[in-house]
């Protein structure tokens, strides 16, 4: 490969891992041409990228960010999943390591943490940025609702009185006959 051809890799991976918040390092070795395209379908689908990687290049392209400290885990075939998310990468590889045993977890990090296998697998079971919006937003929106119900009830309590009312007064007037 040519020197300026292997420049551009490690800047392109360099921004890749300055714009990302979570790296998992996965060694990949046996999987086939589809199940890598399935695993960057899945990955797509999360917003997190997933990308083999040359060693030497790795290593270079690490210096000077947050995950230097990953160094260390590039030997043999490896790969990199990354997200801006701090837990889609790891919750998709994680899933997908689970159900096919070619992929595995060497390590990680999140942001200038460095994490080992258990730890990144222990990172996917936390809900994803948008699960945690929404279950706080349905904390915080469920006392309005449970007002809305508490309000409606005596009124639809009190509409259901008059009509039985109202019935039981039709009921109890005699009939009178029209000539």
């Amino acid at each position: 490969m040519e020197r300026k051809r292997k420049e551009e890799i490690v800047l392109g991976l360099h921004r890749v891992l300055d714009r990302n918040l979570c790296v998992v390092v996965t060694r990949q070795a046996g999987l086939t041409v589809a199940e890598v395209s399935e695993l960057r379908r899945q990955m797509r689908n999360a917003g997190a990228g997933f990308r083999v990687t040359k060693n030497r290049l790795a290593r270079r392209a690490l210096a000077e960010t947050a995950f230097a400290h990953l160094s260390p885990l590039f030997t043999g075939p490896t790969a990199i999943a990354y997200s801006g998310d701090a837990v889609a990468a790891a919750k998709v590889v994680v899933e997908f390591s689970n159900r096919n045993g070619k992929l595995t977890i060497l390590g990680g990090g999140l942001g200038q943490k460095g994490l080992d296998a258990a730890e990144v697998k222990e990172l996917a079971s936390m809900p994803s940025l948008d699960e945690a919006r929404s279950r706080l937003l349905g904390t915080l929106r469920a006392p309005e609702a449970r007002l809305a119900v508490l309000l409606a009830t005596p009124a639809a309590g009190m509409a259901r009185l008059l009509a039985a009312y109202g019935k039981a007064q039709d009921e109890s007037a005699p009939a009178s006959a029209e000539p």
